[in-house]
């Protein structure tokens, strides 16, 4: 909506604009032509004048020739000549009337009237009534004192003198003070000062009414009035005590809301714009305990002449006919009265192209020379109104007043209006072309020559001609209309709520037509963005840094062109912690309760949440505070329980979204009586430590639970089932107690009552508490060790018997190179992550919480054999054309006894691996070998030949029944000088390759190391199948 006004406000300017422009152009042709006179400024009809200044009447006029001016005084011609007081002013009908020589200005009152002439009419100014102001002294009088009774009304008269015009009323004192006002005390509108009911504190002797005379800036005043009122004991009834309610009512009718007013304290009824409608009764009504009275006033409305249809000047050819309308209302009705040139109508020269049908004249074929001005009166009496408007009678050829070539600019889908502005007589016809007459229902054609488009596109852009013709001639005008793309908001700004201190970014992104040029504004609340450098705009947004509470408010980007504009707007919410509650104060003050009513702080902008009531005890805490309850944020008051022996001080803290306030002030201190405590000690428990102890433990209570001083705990005990009378202790400061000499892990009930110097607190409950366990004192027997495989073992026991436990069992643990722990209902486990051809020496414990018992007997066990790791490094040393060096480490894990080594290659167009063979495995001072003997070298070496050169290789070498390590040397011999001569050998072997791998997979048959692992048959090692031993495995 804001967007769619603003635009209609730019397109409105744009028109007003080029209208004036029209008609500036208009009437600098009209100054061209011939025409008759017409008043252009004159002095109001009824002209009151300062007798202290010149007198200076204005009556000012225009028309071609340019007019001549006269005056008549109160009927007569005033002859200027003839007193050379009397000026005026060159080119101008206003009047100087020098007084400045000591004339009185009373000599020249009268009525004034001025004419214009030139030679195609006289037009006439209103009857000017020209009086001096009056500023009369008041008359003197003497004032005797008034002397009132408590209670009745009064009325202090004014009675200023006349003046002219009529002074403004007002009451003070002797200090010029105004007298203050009120429902009681109020002035009339004649400017007495009315009491309703008068008071003793009304008793002054310095009532003054004072008279302003706005023309000579003068003030009069009466002379003071004294006022004594009587406070008497007898009991008296008035009417006006206290002082009445005033309301208005009007009869079968309501009183216009929107014209209506109620001044001075609604005893004055103002209605503003009064119309017939207005007139009837009006009653005012008067209310107080006592009654009520009311006083009825009936008004009716009449009014001077005003305009319904002013005449208008009138242009015509020779030939054409006209009419000129005076159309005026009133009450009562006013009369029209019509005059030529400054005389009645029937007493000017007979015109047969002139007629008079009450308030309209009509002309007819009016011939060149009936030019003239005519002048409609209408009155009544209250008074009158009087208009010029000439007839010019012209014969001019068109001319097309719109500037040439005038560009105009449309945003699409919005109307265009093509102005035409033209000036002829004969008035011209007017015709729109654009490539072709323009014609149909897309286009509307106004009587001023206007062409309005109603829905602009751009096919409606380019050039568009106005062709003027009347009977002499024709003109015609070029003009230009450009249909512009509309400017849009495309990312509006959005709603933001932002904590205090923080900064806020709006974005604003549009879009506009290209060939325009963007302006982009930003308003907060429809008014300017605040001179403030935290506000800072850009591009596409507006950021505010260090929001504070002032931002808050709508905030509207406008993007602006010269033809168009969008805007959006949202809306920036600050919020911040709440203020501080204020007020704290207590009531209902008891034993153990007290009521805390606040009043909350300000919520800035976010609601609060709820409110934390927080207590400081000045007696035992002082300084600390803590937090005692929660109330809902729609609650200023809580009821509170206390606890006796506290110094209570309160403080109450609001929270909303943004966070907690201030604490409030401390509200005044509290103090509870003492009491016996109302609890006991919580998290009671008995233990032993040692095997002939007992230790009773709990929580203490806080000095807040304490409820008194002197606080001490009856602790007491008695062994369950055996003990029948229970043993107690009063300790005090501590929260255990031990008591020693008990069996070893019995049961024993345990209570710990708190009290004070004001007695016992409630019995407590009793706990079942044990004493202090001892070492199990046997060990588990019959341990045996199942092997199941070289890294898992399985240990068996049989359990302890329960009376050597002396304690509570917590389990059985086996100790091995690390310790494995069981629950107490197990008499086996199994032992994982062995080290397999490793010796293991193994024993159990049973164990509670004190500790574990004696270890049973030592059992030894063996794991077998496991496969090894892969050799811990493997790669070629050196290569020639036909034989490789290999070099590889022992691994790292044997796991067993090593046996030996198995080598493995495969080429790279084959997917079966070849077996170069196998080495033993060196004994255990030996770490290394050659393929042909086994010599002690750092590692072990193998040497293989007979390898086609124009191959690559790969190459496995893995210890017995263990994963493979590989090496896949490249050898890329294309670039050698003596490649061409070996292609045809490199093509042989490899056709001999292939027929070897091709027998070898059908065959099916076994490798080296398969036959060897078969030999040996590992329960512990899975056999490798044939199918797994593919390229894929060994790559």
């Amino acid at each position: 909506q804001h967007t769619e006004h603003s635009q209609n406000e730019r397109c409105v300017a744009d028109v007003l604009s080029l209208c004036l422009i029209l008609l500036a152009s208009s009437a600098k042709l009209l100054e061209e032509l011939p025409q008759p006179p017409t008043i252009t400024h004159q002095s109001p009809k009824d002209f009151i004048i300062d007798p202290r200044e010149n007198i200076v009447i204005h009556c000012e006029a225009k028309g071609k020739p340019h007019p001549s001016f006269s005056w008549t005084r109160n009927g007569t011609h005033l002859d200027i000549d003839k007193d050379p007081k009397v000026l005026m002013k060159p080119r101008s009908g206003t009047l100087v009337l020098d007084i400045s020589g000591g004339q009185r200005a009373e000599e020249y009152e009268g009525v004034y009237q001025c004419s214009a002439h030139n030679e195609l009419g006289t037009a006439v100014s209103n009857s000017i009534i020209l009086r001096q102001s009056r500023s009369p002294l008041w008359s003197k009088e003497r004032i005797s004192p008034i002397i009132a009774q408590k209670g009745q009304s009064l009325i202090l008269r004014c009675r200023p003198p006349a003046g002219l015009p009529p002074p403004i009323i007002f009451w003070m004192d002797n200090n010029f003070q105004r007298l203050p006002q009120s429902r009681r005390v109020s002035q009339a509108l004649n400017g007495d000062l009315f009491f309703s009911n008068i008071l003793p504190e009304d008793s002054r002797s310095d009532y003054i009414c004072y008279a302003r005379f706005p023309h000579t800036q003068t003030i009069q005043q009466k002379q003071p009035i004294s006022v004594r009122v009587l406070d008497t004991v007898m009991s008296l009834m008035f009417p006006f005590s206290p002082t009445p309610a005033i309301s208005w009512v009007k009869h079968n009718s309501e009183i216009p809301s929107g014209r209506a007013s109620f001044l001075n304290f609604s005893k004055t009824l103002r209605i503003t714009d009064v119309s017939e409608a207005d007139a009837g009764e009006y009653r005012c009504i008067a209310n107080n305990h006592h009654g009520s009275v009311h006083h009825t006033i009936r008004v009716t409305v009449n009014a001077a002449p005003y305009w319904i249809s002013a005449p208008r000047n009138l242009v015509l050819a020779p030939g054409e006919m006209g009419i000129i309308t005076c159309r005026a209302a009133g009450r009562p009705k006013p009369s029209i009265r019509w005059l030529m040139n400054g005389l009645p109508i029937e007493n000017a020269p007979r015109d047969p192209s002139r007629s008079v049908e009450g308030d309209t004249l009509i002309f007819s074929e009016v011939q060149t020379g009936s030019s003239a001005v005519y002048q409609c009166n209408a009155s009544n009496e209250y008074g009158y109104l009087l208009s010029n408007a000439f007839v010019n009678v012209l014969a001019e050829p068109p001319r097309v007043l719109t500037l040439p070539n005038t560009v105009y600019q449309v945003i699409m889908n919005k109307p265009a209006l093509l102005e035409c502005v033209t000036f002829g007589s004969p008035a011209p016809t007017i015709t729109w072309f654009k490539d072709s007459m323009l014609e149909g229902n897309a286009y509307v054609f106004h009587e001023n020559g206007t062409l309005e488009i109603h829905m602009s596109h751009p096919s409606n852009s380019g050039k568009y001609t106005c062709v003027a013709r009347n009977s002499l001639s024709l003109s015609e005008n070029h003009v230009y209309l450009q249909v512009k793309e509309p400017t849009r908001i495309l990312r509006p700004p959005e709603y933001r709520v932002v904590q205090r201190n923080r900064d806020v970014v709006f974005e604003c992104k549009a879009k506009h037509d290209p060939s325009l040029v963007p302006t982009m504004t930003w308003l907060k609340d429809d008014g300017e963005l605040p001179d403030d450098e935290r506000f800072r705009v850009d591009s596409d947004s507006l950021t505010i840094t260090d929001v504070t509470e002032s931002d808050a408010g709508r905030y509207t980007c406008i993007m602006n062109t010269t033809l168009d504009q969008d805007s959006a707007s949202a809306q920036l919410t600050v919020v911040e912690q709440p203020g501080a509650p204020t007020d704290l104060e207590l009531t209902d003050l008891v034993a153990r309760s007290v009521q805390l009513t606040w009043t909350p702080g300000e919520e800035h902008n976010s609601r609060i949440k709820k409110f934390l009531i927080q207590y400081e005890d000045a007696l035992h805490q002082s300084g600390v505070w803590h937090n005692l309850t929660e109330v809902p944020g729609t609650k200023t008051t809580a009821h509170l329980k206390l606890s006796p022996y506290v110094h209570y001080s309160f403080r109450v803290l609001a929270l909303n979204n943004v966070g907690f306030s201030r604490p409030s002030m401390p509200s005044r201190q509290y103090r509870t009586s003492p009491a016996a405590p109302d609890e006991n000690p919580t998290e009671v428990k008995g233990h032993g430590t040692e095997h002939n102890n007992l230790v009773i433990t709990w929580k203490p209570l806080t000095p807040q639970q304490a409820n008194g001083p002197g606080l001490e705990y009856k602790v007491m005990w008695r062994q369950q089932g055996i003990e029948t009378y229970w043993t107690s202790v009063s300790v005090a400061n501590v929260s255990k107690f031990v008591v020693s000499g008990t069996p070893t892990f019995v049961p024993y009930e345990v209570m710990v009552q708190a009290l004070n110097d004001y007695g016992p607190g409630p019995k407590p409950g009793a706990v079942i508490g044990y004493s202090g366990e001892d070492f199990p004192s046997a060990a588990p027997g019959d341990v045996r060790v199942l092997v199941l495989n070289s890294t898992l073992a399985e240990v068996r026991w049989s359990p302890v018997p329960l009376e050597s436990v002396r304690g509570r069992l917590q389990g059985y643990k086996v100790q091995l190179s690390s310790h494995h722990i069981f629950s107490p209902n197990k008499t086996s486990g199994k032992l994982p992550d062995l080290l397999p051809y490793s010796i293991y020496s193994l024993r159990v414990t049973a164990f509670n919480g004190r500790g574990e018992g004696p270890t049973s007997a030592t059992q030894r066990f063996e794991t077998p054999e496991g496969v090894p790791s892969a050799p811990s490094f493997f790669k070629v040393s050196t290569f020639d054309l036909d034989s490789l060096m290999l070099e590889w480490g022992p691994p790292y894990e044997r796991n067993g006894r090593l046996t030996g080594y198995t080598f493995k290659y495969q080429t790279g167009e084959e997917t079966c691996p070849f077996t170069l063979g196998t080495l033993t495995a060196l004994p255990a001072n030996k770490r290394d070998a050659h393929s042909n003997d086994d010599l002690g070298f750092p590692q072990a070496y193998a040497t293989s030949q007979n390898l086609s050169p124009s191959r690559s290789t790969h190459v496995s070498c893995s210890s017995s029944s263990s994963s493979s390590a590989m090496v896949s040397p490249q050898v890329d011999i294309a670039t050698q000088g003596w490649f061409i001569g070996l292609m045809s050998a490199i093509a042989l072997l490899i056709l001999i390759l292939l027929i070897i791998c091709f027998i070898k997979r059908n065959k099916g048959g076994k490798y080296p190391v398969k036959e060897k692992e078969d030999a040996h048959g590992d329960p512990e090692i899975q056999p490798m199948k044939e199918d797994d031993i593919t390229f894929g495995e060994y790559r």
